[in-house]
């Protein structure tokens, strides 16, 4: 993903399409957090924290594919964006 600047930034692009928009950060450099995390900064366990990042866009899972003898193990990360996407489309429903 590239990196776009405006121009009151280091490297700001002079392309008209870019120019006055804010820094669009690259996600990889964001905070991400854990499960237990988010569970215990929104006050839910942690069962519903899965259940509500289970098919997020965005959402960093790490593990293995479930075999014949062992289980999947996946580690969830969730950046910063993603949380608080969510979190404003929860406030929306509620």
């Amino acid at each position: 993903m590239r990196q776009e600047y405006s121009n009151d930034r280091i490297g700001a692009t002079s392309d008209s399409k870019t120019e006055g928009w804010q820094c669009i950060e690259d996600a990889s450099r964001e905070k991400h957090y854990s499960i237990h995390e988010i569970s215990k900064l929104w006050g839910l366990s942690e069962k519903t924290i899965r259940r509500i990042f289970q098919n997020e866009r965005g959402v960093v899972e790490l593990g293995t594919e479930e075999s014949r003898s062992k289980r999947a193990y996946i580690t969830r990360r969730i950046p910063e964006s993603v949380m608080r996407r969510v979190h404003r489309q929860l406030r929306k429903t509620a």
